[in-house]
Formats: structure tokens, sequence, C-alpha cells
């Protein structure tokens, strides 16, 4: 830790400095809000900088710690918010001119805990256009810290460059269909999707109500593990947000993974994936046997057919989250979106009650292989971070569809609503970041926590930073 720069830090590290009053969260702010205006040009990762405000909560975090009032790891550590969190009196855009003057007269459950824990917002991070696959052309594309020509991740591409270069010390992203596992493995870090309704999705713009998760962006698990324990739990203003009580995910963290049952179909996880990838993958499953965990073999079943039913679900629901603004303000959308919304006016009622049958099939198929085991091991993307160019990313909607294969492991947990956690297990030979996927149980995200630690403590790939 004393050779990281300061930006580097985990969360964890940071809070130990803060708490003991080594650093000022002053100061941590003033660094970062400085790196972010010398930096951010280049990666374009935030939609909107809240400087002012990041300096008058870090002078409040300051002044109570200073009189012995601290409130947890997050308190004066700076973090991030995907631009679609709504905040007081500052715009939420959700990557879309539709909603370019929207400015919320309230906080999004997740950012009002955040800030309850005493955490820092430093502002709001650019995102594909509602949170699904190609940019607005008025809106700027993430650049990935390793790679400016790779993929940085749909839809939190803004939140995974953030994280990983050192903008912010975590962030919040959400996922429909891969969102939040797509760039923490395309840029190199940790992310945590949470069991669908494990956390507030009031105040959050919607893509598609019945997938989305909300969920956090961090540099090592116990972060995430720190972050989801400030915003998840019951919210009286979602009623669809669980009311089972959120257990302690840091205290027992470090406590191994001896007689946990890890499941792992060799073909399901390297059939059509990167050969560099899988091997990375093949290996973390080793070290994870390394440390006591019991590798069961499980065979997944052939989910293609089912997961066809997962752009008529999402391209129907995002008509009904856009209903305010689409087709009103069709012509502000742009091309890509615009093409996904009138995929999304052409579903049937039929079409949707077809797509939900699927899904529920999907779903029972997915219950039996998890009998046996507590979670899964997979590749959260079946790639290293591919070229792309802004004219594909600005759209329109690629002909023939959308492309499935590349949410074969992350959509089925979507349908689901089960937790995931992705973390880095090596890099490519040209240097990009490879990442491995632990599927748990629902409501099993102490466990995810505990199996991506374990993993972090036998292994450096989490501490690697991009060049930036």
């Amino acid at each position: 830790m004393p050779n990281t720069p300061l930006y580097f830090h985990t969360i964890a590290e940071l809070a130990a400095l803060i708490k003991s009053q080594q650093l000022s969260p002053v100061e941590v702010t003033r660094a970062l809000l400085e790196r972010i205006t010398q930096l951010d040009g280049r990666y374009k990762s935030y939609a909107t900088v809240m400087a002012d405000h990041a300096l008058d909560e870090a002078r409040l975090a300051e002044r109570d710690i200073r009189a012995g009032t601290y409130r947890g790891p997050l308190h004066g550590v700076p973090v991030a918010v995907k631009d679609l969190c709504f905040t007081k009196s500052v715009r939420t855009m959700g990557g879309t001119k539709a909603l370019a003057n929207h400015v919320p007269t309230f906080d999004a459950t997740v950012v009002a805990r955040l800030q309850a824990a005493g955490a820092i917002l430093l502002g709001k991070l650019n995102l594909t256009e509602g949170a699904m696959g190609g940019y607005h052309p008025d809106f700027a594309i993430p650049a990935n810290p390793w790679h400016a020509e790779r993929y940085a991740g749909a839809s939190s591409s803004g939140s995974g460059v953030a994280t990983a270069a050192g903008l912010c010390f975590g962030s919040l992203g959400s996922d429909t269909g891969g969102s939040i596992r797509f760039p923490a493995a395309a840029c190199g870090i940790v992310g945590l999707k949470p069991t669908w309704g494990r956390v507030s999705r009031y105040g959050v713009l919607a893509l598609a109500e019945s997938l989305d998760h909300v969920g956090p962006m961090t540099r090592s698990t116990l972060d995430a593990a720190i972050m989801l324990q400030a915003i998840a739990g019951h919210d009286p203003h979602d009623p669809t947000s669980l009311l089972e009580p959120v257990p302690d995910m840091v205290t027992d963290i470090a406590s191994g993974i001896k007689g946990v049952r890890i499941g792992f179909d060799v073909q399901y996880a390297t059939q059509g994936v990167d050969p560099e990838l899988a091997e990375a993958v093949m290996a973390g499953v080793r070290i994870l046997e390394s440390l006591g965990a019991i590798i069961i073999p499980v065979q997944l079943p052939d989910l293609a057919s089912y997961l066809a039913a997962w752009p008529t679900l999402c391209t129907a629901e995002a008509v009904a989250a856009h209903a305010a603004t689409y087709p009103s303000q069709r012509d502000e959308y742009g091309p890509w979106f615009r093409g996904w919304l009138d995929l999304g006016a052409s579903v049937s009622g039929a079409d949707y009650a077809r797509a939900n049958n699927l899904r529920a099939a999907c779903n029972g198929l997915l219950r039996a292989v998890w009998q046996s085991i507590d979670a899964l091991a997979c590749p959260a993307m079946p790639t290293p971070p591919f070229p792309v160019t802004p004219e594909g990313l600005y759209g329109p909607l690629p002909d023939g569809g959308f492309n499935m294969a590349r949410l074969r492991f992350t959509a089925p947990y979507n349908f689901n609503g089960a937790p995931t956690l992705s973390v880095p297990c090596g890099l490519s030979r040209d240097g990009l970041p490879l990442s491995l996927q632990f599927v748990g149980k629902h409501l099993g995200e102490p466990l995810l926590c505990r199996i991506g630690h374990a993993y972090e403590q036998a292994t450096e790939w989490h501490t690697l930073r991009p060049p930036v």
C-alpha cells in the first residue's frame, strides 16, 4: 500500500487512513477532482462533475470525523454513480438527449444511502443511451483505460472506466443483461450484481424493470461488499425491494471457502470462448480448489432458445420505461436506442407473454443446476475487450438484430435475478483484462464475497492497474 498512488487505493485502504486521520476527506476529494480535470478529457467517464457539492460534503465529513463521529468505511470516501441515479437538483440524463434537462427533486434511494454512510459524491458517470447497447451522438463514449480502441463495456461504461482509472474509489452501475459485469470485465475491476430486489431501484431510470439490478463496481471484492452493505435493504418506496434483512457482508469475508461447493461446467465455460480467457477461468477454478473449495462437475442446459426471449422482454419494457418521451420525442433519441424502442413498440402482448414463459422455463432449468452447488464459476464475457469504433457504438442498431451470444454468461442471471460477482483473473497476450464470474443462490451475496475475497488473497490480478 505505501507504494500505491492515492487514487488507486481501495476503499478499505483509504478508509483506514481516513479513520485514523492520516488523510483528510477534503484533501482526498481535492486530489480526485484534480485528477478528473487532468484526465477525464481523455477518458470521458463523467457526464457531470459535482465539484462544489463534493467539497462541501468532504468538509462535513472531515468535521464529523475530527469530532469523533465516524460512520464507517465509506465515510469521507469519494465515489460516483451512473447517470441513471437521481440526484436532487443535479441533472440525470440517462445518456439520452430526451432527458438532457431532467433535474430530479429528490435523491435515488441508493444515492441517499451512500450519503448516509458518509460517502462523497463526485458526480454522475456516462453510459450508453437508456442503459442499452449504443450511445447518443450528442454524448461522449468513455474510453477503456487499458486500450482506448477496445470495448469499455455497456452500459455502465463510465462506471467501469472511472473506477479502473482512479477517477473515483468505487461506483454504482446497473445491469439488465450484463451492464455491471461487462464493464467490470472489460476494465479489469470487480462488479457485483446483487439479487434482484436486494437493492432499491427507486429513483433509478429504468431500462427493463423486471431485469434491472443496481450494484457496486470497485477495485476489490471487499470494497464491493462495503458498498453493497451501505445500499442494500428494503425500501418502502420500492415495493419490489426484498423484505429480508441484509446480513453483514464484511465481517466474515476472510473466513475462507473450505467446503464451499463450486459448480463448473467445462463445456459451458470454454466452448465458443476465447482460448486465453477459457484457460484463465480454468486456472481460477483450480486455485479455488487449492483453497479448499469442492469443485462439483455440473452440466448447464443449452439456454440459447430461451435467451432469445431477452430482447423481446427488454425492448417492450424499455418502451414502458420511456413512455413520457417515446414516441412523442422519438427524434431526440439516437439511432441505436431509437431502433431498440421501435422494436419494443412492435412487440404484441402475446409476444411478451411467450417471452415471459420462456424466461420462467429457463429459470426452472437453472434452479435444477443449483440444487447441488453453492455457486457456479464461469466467464463474464466470452472474449477479452474487443475492438470498437465510434461509428458502431453510435449506431444504428446492427442489421440482423441483437447478438445474444455475447450475453450467454450474463442474461440468464438477469432472468432469474441471481447474484453474481465478477473479478479480474488475468491479462491477455495483448495486455487486456480477463474476468471470472461467480453466480450464487438468491441472497447469496455474503458467500460470493467470501469466494471473491479468497480468490483475490491467492492472486494479484485485482491489484493490476491500467497504464493511466
